[in-house]
C-alpha cells in the first residue's frame, strides 16, 4: 500500500482545462451551438424552493429529531440541486442579463439559511481562472486542513461533517477576490427576510430542517463525495480534474460532468452531455467516478487518501483577476 501523500503535489504547468479548451474548439468549432442559457433552470431552482418550504410546513408541528432523517434523505438532494443552480446563475447560463442571473441565485440560496449564493459567485469563478493557487482558489484546502485531518478516518468524517464551515474559513486566505457589491449586500438582506419569514409563520423546526438540509447536502453524505469527486488524485497521481458519470447527474443537474465544465464553463448544464458526445476522444480517455457513494466510503478509510491528494500551483499564470472564466467564448470570438 502506497504512503498517503503528506504534502501538496506542487505542479509547474498550467492547468489543463484552457489548453484542452483550444484544442477541443479547433477540432470541432460545432461546440459553439452548445453555448446556450437555460432559463428553465430557474423552473428547476422554483421547483425545489417550493419542495423544501413544503416540507418544512409539514415539519413544524413535529418533533425536531424528526427533520434529520427527512433532511438525510430528502431534503439534501433538493439542496444540493439548489447549489447547482446557484452555480449555473453564477457562470450566467441561465439568462442573459446579469441582474437575472444574480436573482435566480438569491431564490435558489433561500433553503440553505445562509446568504452565500453571491459570494460563491465571486469565489467560484476565480477557481476556475485560478485552479490550485492557494491564495486565489478557496476550492483547495488551507494548510492546516491537510495538516490536521491527513488521512485518518475519523479526521476525514470529521473534516466532511464540517466541511460548510471549513470553506467559510477557507475565504479568508483569498483576500484579493473577498468582495462586497450590492448584490452580496442584496442576497444578505433578502436571505434575512425569508429566514425571518419562515420562523415567523413556520416556527424554528422549520428552520433547522432547512439547516440540516442543507448541511447534509455538500457535508457527511454520499453527495459530499462531490467535493472529493472534482479535483482530489483519488484515481491517479496525475489527473488534476474528474468527471462522475452515475446516475445522481439525473437528479443534480449533470453537476458530476466536471471536465467537461471547466473546460467549456459557457456551456449550461444540459449540453455537457451533448459536448462529451461531440468531443469523445478528449473524454473517453480519461478516468472517472461512475459512485458517489463507494468514493464516499473509499475518501473515508482508503488510508492512501487524505486532503494533501491536490494538485497546487505557485505561478498564476497570465490571467488577471478581472478573468470571468470564459475561455470558451474568448477563443470562439477570436476566430
Amino acid at each position: 500500500m502506497a504512503p498517503a501523500p503528506t504534502a501538496f503535489t506542487v505542479a509547474t504547468a498550467a492547468e489543463p482545462h484552457r489548453g484542452r479548451t483550444r484544442h477541443i474548439i479547433r477540432a470541432h468549432p460545432e461546440v459553439k451551438q452548445l453555448m446556450t442559457r437555460n432559463p428553465a433552470t430557474f423552473l428547476i431552482g422554483v421547483g425545489c424552493v417550493a419542495a423544501q418550504v413544503a416540507l418544512a410546513y409539514l415539519l413544524r408541528n413535529q418533533a425536531w429529531y424528526w427533520t434529520i432523517p427527512v433532511a438525510y434523505l430528502v431534503g439534501a438532494f433538493f439542496s444540493h440541486t439548489l447549489f447547482v443552480v446557484i452555480h449555473e446563475a453564477a457562470h450566467n447560463l441561465v439568462f442573459r442579463k446579469l441582474w437575472q442571473n444574480v436573482a435566480t441565485g438569491i431564490l435558489a440560496n433561500f433553503p440553505s439559511v445562509f446568504p452565500t449564493a453571491i459570494s460563491f459567485k465571486n469565489f467560484h469563478i476565480k477557481h476556475h481562472v485560478f485552479q490550485g493557487v492557494h491564495e486565489l482558489d478557496a476550492d483547495l484546502p488551507d494548510w492546516y486542513e491537510a495538516k490536521l485531518i491527513h488521512n485518518y478516518s475519523i479526521g476525514k468524517a470529521i473534516w466532511l461533517f464540517f466541511f460548510p464551515l471549513f470553506q467559510v474559513i477557507r475565504t479568508a486566505r483569498c483576500r484579493e477576490v473577498a468582495t462586497i457589491d450590492r448584490y452580496v449586500v442584496a442576497n444578505i438582506v433578502a436571505q434575512l427576510a425569508f429566514d425571518v419569514a419562515v420562523v415567523y409563520f413556520l416556527g424554528w423546526t422549520a428552520l433547522l430542517y432547512l439547516f440540516l438540509s442543507f448541511w447534509f447536502s455538500v457535508g457527511l453524505h454520499p453527495l459530499g463525495a462531490r467535493w472529493i469527486q472534482e479535483h482530489y488524485l483519488t484515481l491517479s497521481p496525475e489527473q488534476e480534474t474528474y468527471s462522475y458519470y452515475g446516475r445522481l447527474n439525473g437528479i443534480n443537474l449533470n453537476v458530476g460532468f466536471h471536465n467537461e465544465h471547466h473546460d467549456m464553463p459557457s456551456i449550461p448544464w444540459n449540453n455537457l452531455p451533448k459536448l462529451k458526445r461531440v468531443a469523445p476522444e478528449f473524454y473517453e480517455p480519461l478516468l472517472a467516478h461512475t459512485s458517489y457513494t463507494r468514493l464516499f466510503f473509499r475518501f473515508l478509510f482508503d488510508q492512501e487518501i487524505s486532503l494533501y491528494s491536490r494538485i497546487m500551483r505557485k505561478e498564476r499564470g497570465t490571467a488577471t483577476l478581472k478573468d470571468q472564466s470564459v475561455p470558451d467564448k474568448d477563443l470562439l470570438s477570436a476566430q
